[in-house]
């Protein structure tokens, strides 16, 4: 007899993300619905708005991807406007992006998903001049593992158990069959998430020098940047570059470290060797380096093609074609369930709801709760496709991708992961896989990174110009968009501009084509897709869940962006403050 199982919310995310599956009686996953639970709005508010206003704006879809958004909406106006920024400019950006890839791709890891693959309570039972002697196993330097380091870090973990509460490690699985490091590895894989809360100010700390501020920076304008002075001062380009050393330190000695002890030791583990999702993989270059050369670079693989990749069979990448993207809502709560291309997106909600039913509680019995309408609509979030077909985005992606087109520097990192753990290729293709990817897409922006600043400081010798100069013509109608990659996978930005202000826009985000629900076909999104055939160990600890889908890096907040144009009130709040209350 199959049962449902629903995990609401899915925690450590961005955003209110529910997941539903149906298992069998063997426990395995035979269908699977992701819902975003809520909703807000940007894209309506960007109606008759100056398109100038547009990144500062945009950035404030979410808390946490806040340079992307600010970055895609300047560059979807610049390319509406045919404007070209100055080389300076340009370079400028790539650094404040090295600073977002390091800064999110290290705590995604350490704080968002590291504790689906560590466990902690297991940490207590090691032996911590074991652990020291095992962390060498992984690097030739290991940072913060060092045997009165561990000894620390156990005895704080102890602490929050002495106390009954384990503080940010509670609500966790612990104990779990599908748990596979030691408790040596454990405890040093839990001495760099403490490690990593330190490193997230120094990653911080390296968008503020030219953004201004972080979060939120403040520095790019249309047509280039404003940090001028930053610019022109040696001591804060020293603070970038020792910076950034610092951060790309941590990454090869602990978060690279830390990936292949658990691509060793998880290795065998079902419910992690599988979990490609949708096999057709979209990355767009990003992180220009020189006047005509970038880290990534762009192309597009359908499932076929991946599979001959990973089973040393001829392929071949492509290169999207702009026109065949289109988003629909048959499955998301909006009233106009056509597909239309970004350009033309509309976004009415109309909203039905879940409905009435039984399924397992934590405790492993039959429980009222509310369901998704399998016929019906049950997210927020549409479903985007290319030529009708879904795509799945992020590091997996553009790793792969850029694998098979030959990209040196991203060969010169795989290749080296791939010796180092005895892994083959095909490995990438799996929930592991895409976890390992994006450390992997950190390691060619730690390891290469400088090279834009090495580029910026040479450029910088003979040219000072860091705005170009432009004109708005108001008896004119243009459109244009930003396509480029983000630390949750491709991101495009879609504009139309009307009597000098904006007309229509629309984003297109990494989770919006990962959290994708099924289709007007029943074709479902990567987050859905994956989940099939995952066989679970206990209804009542999901975890198997919960780690897949965490290896998208979920931003819900970012693929959700309408608001209620007619100013009725959603929802009341009440917040206690002092004991006191206040409406919101």
């Amino acid at each position: 007899m199959s049962k449902r199982i629903v995990v609401d919310p899915i925690t450590r995310i961005e955003g209110h993300l529910r997941v539903e599956v149906i298992v069998d009686d063997n426990n395995v996953v035979t269908e699977a619905y992701a819902s975003s639970t809520l909703w807000r709005g940007i894209e309506t508010i960007l109606k008759g708005r100056d398109p100038r206003d547009a990144g500062f704006m945009l950035q404030r879809i979410c808390g946490v991807c806040t340079y992307s958004h600010y970055k895609a909406g300047i560059m979807a106006v610049e390319n509406a406007l045919g404007i070209e920024p100055p080389l300076n400019a340009k370079l400028t950006r790539t650094l404040m992006s090295c600073a977002l890839f390091l800064h999110d791709h290290v705590v995604h890891f350490y704080h968002l998903h590291g504790l689906d693959w560590v466990d902690v309570v297991s940490a207590l039972k090691a032996d911590p001049h074991k652990a020291a002697a095992e962390a060498f196993k992984y690097t030739d330097a290991p940072i913060a593992c060092g045997a009165d380091d561990l000894v620390a870090t156990q005895k704080r973990v102890a602490e929050f158990v002495k106390k009954g509460n384990l503080g940010p490690f509670a609500n966790a699985y612990w104990g779990h069959p599908t748990y596979k490091l030691t408790p040596e590895q454990n405890l040093i894989a839990v001495s760099h998430y403490l490690k990593a809360l330190e490193m997230q100010r120094v990653a911080a700390q390296m968008m503020a020098i030219f953004g201004a501020k972080q979060p939120h920076p403040q520095s790019l304008t249309v047509g280039g940047v404003t940090c001028i002075m930053d610019l022109q001062t040696p001591s804060r380009l020293g603070e970038y570059m020792t910076k950034f050393k610092e951060m790309a330190e941590f990454v090869n000695r602990a978060y690279y470290a830390d990936v292949v002890m658990a691509g060793l030791a998880y290795a065998k583990e079902p419910s992690v060797t599988g979990g490609l999702g949708v096999p057709n993989l979209w990355t767009h270059q990003e992180f220009q380096i020189s006047a005509n050369e970038h880290l990534f670079n762009s192309g597009l693989m359908m499932g076929a093609d991946v599979i001959a990749l990973v089973s040393g069979k001829p392929f071949k990448v492509q290169q999207i074609d702009e026109s065949k993207i289109t988003e629909e809502a048959t499955h998301a709560w909006y009233k106009d369930n056509a597909a239309y291309h970004p350009y033309e997106g509309r976004q009415e909600p109309n909203y039905t709801g879940l409905k009435d039913a039984q399924t397992i509680n934590d405790k492993g019995v039959l429980a009222p709760t509310k369901v998704v309408d399998e016929k019906g609509k049950y997210t927020w979030v549409k479903a985007p496709r290319y030529n009708g077909l879904p795509l799945q985005v992020g590091p997996l992606a553009n790793i792969v991708v850029n694998y098979a087109m030959g990209n040196k520097r991203v060969k010169t990192v795989v290749d080296k992961f791939l010796k180092d753990t005895g892994l083959p290729i095909a490995a990438v293709a799996s929930t592991l896989g895409r976890t390992a990817c994006r450390m992997l897409e950190t390691k060619v922006v730690a390891d290469y990174g400088l090279e834009a600043f090495n580029s910026l400081i040479q450029n910088l010798k003979v040219d000072d110009a860091t705005c170009a100069s432009y004109k708005i013509d108001k008896n004119k109608e243009y459109k244009g968009r930003y396509i480029g990659h983000v630390p949750r996978g491709t991101l495009s930005h879609w504009v139309k501009i009307k009597n000098g202000v904006i007309e229509n826009y629309q984003a297109v985000v990494p989770t919006t084509w990962n959290a994708s629900p099924k289709d007007a076909k029943g074709v479902r999104g990567s987050y859905e897709e994956s989940l099939i055939g995952l066989k679970i160990a206990d209804l009542s600890q999901p975890l198997e869940i919960v780690r897949l889908v965490h290896s998208y890096d979920p931003c819900l907040a970012c693929a959700v962006h309408v608001m209620d144009t007619k100013g009725n009130e959603m929802s009341s709040y009440k917040v206690n403050v002092n004991g006191g209350s206040c409406s919101c």
